[in-house]
C-alpha cells in the first residue's frame, strides 16, 4: 500500500472521516528540501470539510536543511485516489523520500 505524507488538512479527523470514510492512523515524519506558505481555498467542498479558507502548501527549496513536520499515513490505492479529488488544481501530487527514509506521496505547489 501506498504512504501518504500530510504536513496539512489531510492530517484533520473530520477531513479524513469525509474523505477516506475513516480515520487514519499515521507516524510523525519531516519531508526535507520544502519550505511552507499559505494559499487561499475557493472550492466551497473543501472548505467545509476542513472549515479553514486557507490552507498550507508546499513548494520544493532544494536545500535538505529546510523541512516540514507531519504525518505519514499508509492508505489504499482507492484513498489515493480519494486524496486526489480532495485537493484543489492548486496541488500536485509528487513522490518524494521523506526523513526517514520512507517513499511517499505528498501534494505540493502545483506551479512548483
Amino acid at each position: 500500500m501506498p504512504f501518504l505524507f500530510s504536513y496539512g488538512t489531510l492530517r484533520y479527523p473530520q477531513v479524513q472521516r469525509a474523505t477516506f470514510g475513516r480515520e487514519l492512523e499515521g507516524r510523525d515524519d519531516i519531508l526535507p528540501g520544502f519550505s511552507c506558505t499559505m494559499v487561499a481555498i475557493t472550492d466551497p467542498e473543501v472548505i467545509a470539510r476542513s472549515g479553514e479558507a486557507s490552507h498550507p502548501i508546499v513548494r520544493r527549496t532544494g536545500d535538505d536543511a529546510d523541512g516540514i513536520a507531519g504525518t505519514v499515513f499508509e492508505v489504499t490505492d482507492d484513498e489515493l485516489a480519494a486524496a486526489d479529488r480532495y485537493e484543489v488544481a492548486d496541488y500536485k501530487r509528487v513522490a518524494v523520500r521523506l526523513r526517514s527514509g520512507t517513499e511517499a506521496f505528498v501534494y505540493v505547489d502545483a506551479a512548483d
